[in-house]
């Protein structure tokens, strides 16, 4: 092996002679705001092979290799290869003790390949030339950011200069108070001993750039990111100088006096906010590539879901048309969605990013949530699970800490075990596709507009009911923004939308040509009763593929008392009737009076053969089918749970429909008027998760690339990579599945998989890379398809096709 001297002294050579290296580049970053990465899986590979192909040679290949190899490393920017991170967020008391020989050895044991080091904004960690950046007074004459950065740079790490734009202290305040964002009575917005900047002032475009630039010309590092960049968000509307003029210009209008989202003002103050942001966006990776050249970029940290991104004014589909590369902060799961949350992150960002582009998660090794300790370390189960699962969806892992001390040595050992192994299997990570034949559609202006003060339950939770529904079944999807649907392609057969109230026009037209071309469409509640305002339309915008008429499109008020509201009759001890009824043919007690059995079941309600009714306590729209159109469900109304002596059904059977199918329109349509899917996120029933499923099968027609035959909860995701597919399969089987943290893993199996075989894949070797690996797993091909078992799983394991 290498000493660590030589190999330290052969990482600082390859890094600056990347640095300098201009002609072996083969795609140079271009300098306007969009970029288009050309890298294909092949030059991803050959630098994987020539570094990997170093690192196994002996100390005196080394040697000789050491001017070779950084040709092959530089020929592909950081941002298309930089796939592990680190970064230790820098606390006032760190500056005094900082241990930077040992946090070396740490990047070193871990396999990063960058890290993410505290730089300047609220803090400046360095000797900054201006006097109103602020310094924290223990720094002194230090520049602890640039030893950091310096150290990483030795050891052939990619640096990326960590900012906080969101907040000012009190010197820059007093010096700039039209920099900072002011509420309707002229009242600076504070958050504890910080004032709030906005984004329109002199803050971001005139403070700022001067700060990235010297950052940039003091270390050189390969970019900048940035924590809380997008300013105030959507709750608090700033009345300073620069809105009040800037939104004038904008719209002609004066700045909206409350939120109000029926306000014609409310809105273009909506859409300026977003304008504001992707132009912020543009001009910071402007500022710094005429700094730092066209390859250093500037990339502000973002959430993966609609809900934190609307909340922020940061259009997830927007900015990932511009980034080379993306960064998420998503730390840890919450109960109602479990580790999958990981997996659905990474799907969402890169059904935008496209295959080819890295995504990085800040992944928390100290206790993050509910509550929170920053030093107390996650434990090693729920850690090492969150970073599984977010492999799965296609992020790649950035451990994180708080401080560089800690008391808790725990947490130091948690994130290596899963960075090697990442390192090891990278090539197998990216520049994959998803192979499914489900998508879930969604926009953010839904988000916005629909969900409006609400959207976690007009918008989440339908989306999670039908996500987490087709992860219990195994059922493959991926998620689709509905202005990108007639960019899908032939291997999308169905559309799933929950709850999708606004759409626009365009929108409907393409879900329209996707149904008249035989695609399925699954659909639920609210869908297409608004345009992407969140006005009302006068019926469903797809009733005639609904199967359905008379739809009211009334939104929900807020705040809401007890989950109800105008549209919205919660917890009520409300039923759904099942056609036709079985009962009177299943062994119970007969009174006589049971319904002749009239013909079979529709297989959408497979598995129910002895119930006549479901739980539900939803709601409902109001609507009535039309005549080519077949009802499966019907509502039974409220009646008394308690006392027992009072619990009986007042009318056991109405006609208002609760799912309706329709296939006279081209491909297969079900609607769901009962909010099912809202329902199995909050209460997470079988019986609706069943339901569900089920509806997506029979959309989808059964034909589904993937079928898994296994006990317990596993999460699998299926990609194609050229010639070889790879099966993520993650365990979430544990004590604590929904309930975080988890202190204990268990393992199930065996797990039956069959995987049906694309064009170019005999199928005729299979492998696993978790644990002994590659381990050779015995596979048997029959008509089309690949059938093989894994005898157990205990975290998660890849499987990988080929031949």
């Amino acid at each position: 092996m290498l000493n660590d001297e030589l190999e330290a002294r052969i990482s600082f050579i390859i890094h600056h002679f990347r640095k300098r290296s201009v002609v072996v580049r083969l795609a140079p970053m271009p300098t306007t705001p969009s970029h288009s990465t050309g890298t294909t899986r092949r030059d991803f590979l050959k630098t994987v092979a020539a570094v990997t192909a170093v690192a196994a040679m002996g100390i005196e290949d080394k040697k000789a290799a050491a001017q070779t190899a950084p040709a092959a490393q530089g020929a592909i920017p950081w941002y298309q290869r930089a796939m592990r991170w680190g970064q230790t967020n820098i606390t006032e008391a760190d500056i005094a003790h900082y241990d930077i020989a040992w946090w070396r050895k740490y990047w070193k044991r871990t396999r990063v390949q960058g890290v993410i080091i505290n730089a300047g904004g609220i803090f400046a960690y360095y000797p900054s030339k201006f006097p109103l950046h602020y310094r924290p007074p223990q720094l002194k004459d230090r520049d602890l950011y640039g030893e950091l950065a310096a150290a990483a740079h030795a050891d052939g790490l990619c640096v990326l200069a960590r900012m906080d734009s969101s907040k000012g202290h009190e010197d820059l305040y007093q010096a700039h108070p039209d920099w900072f964002g002011v509420d309707a009575s002229g009242q600076v917005y504070r958050s504890g001993e910080f004032y709030l900047s906005c984004i329109s002032g002199g803050y971001y475009s005139e403070f700022l750039p001067g700060v990235l630039r010297e950052i940039i010309e003091r270390t050189h590092p390969e970019g900048l990111t940035d924590n809380i960049w997008s300013g105030l968000d959507r709750n608090m509307i700033c009345y300073c100088k620069n809105c009040v003029d800037k939104f004038k210009d904008y719209s002609g209008s004066p700045l909206p006096a409350r939120r109000d989202w029926n306000d014609p003002i409310f809105r273009k103050w909506t859409d300026w906010n977003y304008d504001l942001r992707i132009k912020q966006w543009e001009f910071n990776n402007k500022v710094t590539q005429e700094a730092g050249g066209a390859d250093c970029v500037w990339v502000g940290m973002n959430g993966a879901g609609t809900g934190g991104q609307s909340g922020s004014f940061r259009d997830l589909k927007e900015i990932c048309a511009r980034a080379p590369i993306l960064l998420l902060d998503n730390q840890s799961r919450s109960s109602p969605t479990g580790f999958q949350e990981n997996a659905m992150s990474g799907k969402f960002a890169r059904s935008l990013l496209g295959p080819d582009k890295i995504i990085i998660e800040s992944m928390a090794m100290y206790q993050h949530g509910a509550p929170q300790f920053r030093f107390s370390a996650k434990t090693a189960p729920e850690a090492r699970m969150w970073m599984a699962a977010g492999f799965a969806g296609g992020i790649g892992p950035w451990w994180h800490h708080v401080g560089a001390y800690h008391e808790d040595r725990r947490a130091y050992k948690t994130a290596e075990p899963m960075m090697r192994w990442h390192e090891a299997n990278q090539e197998y990570l990216i520049n994959r596709t998803p192979m499914v034949s489900v998508a879930v559609g969604w926009s953010q202006r839904n988000a916005d507009f629909f969900g409006r003060d609400n959207a976690g339950e007009l918008v989440d939770e339908p989306m999670r009911g039908f996500t987490q529904a087709m992860i219990r079944a195994r059922i493959g999807f991926v998620p689709l923004h509905l202005d990108d649907l007639e960019k899908a392609g032939a291997d999308i057969t169905t559309l799933v939308l929950p709850n999708v109230g606004g759409l626009s026009d365009s929108q409907v037209t393409s879900i329209r040509q996707f149904v008249k071309k035989g695609g399925s469409l699954v659909a639920s509640g609210q869908t297409g009763l608004f345009n992407e305002f969140g006005d009302a339309r006068s019926d469903f915008a797809l009733a005639d593929l609904f199967g359905v008429k008379g739809g009211k499109g009334v939104m929900p008020t807020g705040p809401r008392v007890g989950r109800g509201g105008a549209a919205i009759t919660d917890a009520a001890h409300t039923y759904l009737r099942l056609t036709p009824e079985l009962r009177g043919t299943v062994d119970g007690p007969m009174w006589g009076d049971e319904p002749a059995a009239s013909g079979t079941r529709h297989e959408i309600l497979a598995g129910f053969e002895e119930t006549d009714v479901l739980p539900y306590g939803g709601s409902l729209q109001t609507l009535s089918p039309d005549g080519k159109a077949q009802v499966l469900l019907t509502f039974v109304p409220a009646f008394p749970a308690t006392p027992p002596e009072v619990s009986w059904m007042r009318v056991p059977k109405t006609d208002v429909p609760g799912l309706v199918i329709n296939e006279n329109a081209g491909g297969r349509v079900a609607y769901l008027a009962a909010d099912i899917d809202r329902r199995y996120a909050m209460y997470n029933f079988p019986d609706h998760g069943d339901l569900l499923a089920n509806i997506v099968r029979w959309a989808a027609k059964d034909d589904l690339p993937l079928k898994v035959d296994s006990p317990g909860l596993v999460h699998c995701e299926l990609y194609r990579q050229n010639n070889r597919l790879i099966l993520h399969v993650v365990n979430l089987t544990s004590s604590a599945t929904w309930k975080s943290p988890v202190d204990q893993l268990t393992g199930i199996g065996p797990i039956g998989i069959s995987i049906k075989l694309p064009s170019g894949i005999s199928g005729g070797r299979c492998s696993t890379l978790v644990g002994d690996s590659p381990k050779v797993i015995a596979g048997a091909v029959a008509n089309g398809w690949v059938k093989l078992t894994l005898p157990s799983v205990v975290d998660h394991q890849v499987l990988v096709v080929e031949g």
